[in-house]
């Protein structure tokens, strides 16, 4: 059976119903039709066990991080522990270009799946008006006579598309003699934008609309920094996130609660759902499953050093996720000849799962455990080679199968889990300190977690930082956004390269969101479709819905 098959044999149950398990009344629900709510009244008292799930660096055969941490939410219930989900809300640009939906896949699924993938509750909708209200205000003021004196050549704020189009990367807006002034522009996918980052990292509606009025927008004509408050547009703002701010309650295929909010890339922007939404899954549940976007040296590298510093968090267990063809490609292996037993391919892979296990443990100082995303193809001689590798890192590594089964695959991941989640984390440590220099911060990204040999800055990124200096933003914790495929900024150096150097070419400042942005390597923040999207294979029924999408 085929993913929408499954999901569509299975009835759900009804949305009052899963928000009951988790202690929430039907009056503090704002209910989208049947399977879909937001909860509209709460207060967070987070209290629950916090269990992050990553994964190696992805490969075009697959690691399925979002089924897993769908199917070991369910593992736990099914061992009877108050367990809830925490995960992000798909994109339309990926559901459409290479990628596909975003809901997990098989007997792990968070449904209803066509909604989520496609509209869901309207946060994306949301964020991209509030996004390009800002940047229509910013035009106006000037054509209307430029009281703050803004340098149409140093606008740095950009409108956003919630898909893929890489015609939008560079534009001239403000054509045609009297539509304002004339300049050039691009726009960022919404997921990339910080309207997006600000809805994730805000406490709620007040430090919302605090952060929307820090958003850097401009230099004016004495290259002084012109903020988002001073052009009056952060109420009007803050009006279009009001629902949006309020966390998705959605539920797997066996009824576990699942909070979806908010959907940040984790190449290009910070990689993980709202803290809203994750510290009430910590309030309701006594166990949370939450995921970072790709593999744990972007995902949960920005988790770890930068949501949980903003948000006063700490993991009490860390899933890797790992397949055995993704490691065999890592190591070499021909794509077309992956079921085929291959150890020395996969040993000269095993370097890349490898290196992130030793980041978890001996850089953040973490628990950790392996999850082996199994394919029946798999032999017993790899997965054997895979767990003696693992063990001799202190960490185990456990067979999943949850797309086949469920929540069942992952019952022995999932008792490790509640067994790592009672160990010591409080030796949890960041990878650089806030009052280090822009330049050191990236620099210890670069070297801990990547195992590069240096960073080299562009003279364009030394003068914007130059200019964070100034504004006295420098001490804000920093995200590079770089390819996923890869340690490093080249995405064809796969495994675990040594001796490579990191190259920043643009420095952002994200005053709203709380960090700053360094782009590594030929990173874009508006992708491109690909030569054959998945939109193409898109069938419908007579109803329009979905056949051939996910």
């Amino acid at each position: 059976m085929t993913d929408i098959e499954i999901a569509n044999s299975i009835t759900p149950l009804p949305i009052v119903e899963v928000a009951k398990t988790l202690g929430v009344n039907e009056e503090d629900l704002e209910l989208y039709g049947k399977y879909k709510a937001k909860i509209n009244n709460f207060k967070l008292k987070p209290k629950g066990k916090l269990i992050l799930v990553t994964a190696i660096n992805p490969t075009s055969a697959g690691e399925g991080k979002t089924t897993v941490s769908i199917g070991l939410g369910d593992g736990l219930k099914l061992i009877n522990k108050n367990v809830c989900l925490a995960l992000r809300e798909p994109s339309l640009g990926p559901v459409f270009g290479v990628k596909g939906g975003a809901t997990g896949g098989g007997y792990s699924q968070v449904v209803p799946m066509e909604d989520i993938n496609l509209h869901f509750t309207g946060d994306f909708h949301a964020i991209t008006s509030a996004n390009n209200l800002l940047c229509s205000f910013i035009d106006n003021h000037i054509f209307q006579g430029n009281a703050l004196q803004i340098n149409p050549e140093k606008i740095i704020f950009n409108r956003c598309l919630d898909l893929n189009d890489r015609a939008l990367r560079q534009i001239d807006v403000a054509m045609g003699g009297k539509n304002g002034v004339k300049r050039p522009d691009r726009f960022n996918i919404t997921a990339a934008s910080e309207i997006m980052a600000i809805l994730c990292l805000s406490a709620g509606l007040d430090d919302l609309k605090e952060r929307l009025g820090k958003i850097l927008v401009a230099y004016d004509v004495n290259d002084k920094p012109v903020y988002a408050h001073q052009l009056g547009v952060n109420n009007a703002m803050t009006v279009l996130l009001k629902d949006a701010i309020k966390p998705n309650l959605v539920q797997t295929l066996i009824g576990t609660p699942a909070l979806i909010h908010g959907g940040p890339f984790a190449n290009i922007a910070h990689g993980c759902n709202t803290i809203v939404a994750t510290k009430l899954a910590m309030t309701y549940a006594d166990y949370v499953v939450t995921e970072a976007g790709f593999g744990a040296d972007l995902g949960a590298q920005k988790f770890l050093d930068t949501k949980c510093r903003i948000a006063n968090l700490k993991p009490n267990a860390v899933v890797i996720v790992a397949t055995i063809k993704a490691l065999k490609l890592h190591g070499g292996a021909e794509k077309n000849n992956l079921q085929e037993e291959n150890i020395t391919a996969l040993k000269k892979g095993l370097p890349n799962l490898l290196k992130h296990i030793k980041n978890i443990t001996e850089v953040y100082k973490l628990p950790a455990v392996v999850a082996i995303n199994q394919y029946l193809t798999d032999t017993e001689k790899e997965i054997n080679l895979v767990k003696r590798e693992a063990e001799k890192l202190g960490v185990k590594a456990i067979i999943s199968n949850v797309w086949g089964k469920g929540g069942e695959g992952a019952i022995e991941l999932a008792n490790e889990v509640v067994e790592l989640c009672e160990q010591d984390n409080s030796k949890f440590e960041f990878t650089y300190k806030l009052n280090q220099t822009i330049e050191e911060k990236i620099t210890n990204i670069a070297t801990k977690i990547y195992g590069a040999s240096k960073v080299n800055f562009s003279d364009e990124a030394k003068k914007t930082i130059e200019d964070i200096v100034a504004t006295g933003y420098d001490k804000l914790p920093v995200i590079i956004a770089k390819t996923q495929y890869s340690l490093s900024d080249d995405a064809k150096l796969l495994g675990a390269p040594e001796g490579f150097e990191i190259n920043i070419k643009e420095i952002q400042l994200r005053g709203g969101a709380g960090f700053i942005v360094a782009i590594a390597g030929s990173m874009l923040l508006m992708p491109g479709l690909p030569k054959v999207p998945a939109g193409e294979k898109m069938e419908i029924d007579n109803e329009a819905h979905i056949k051939g999408l996910f």
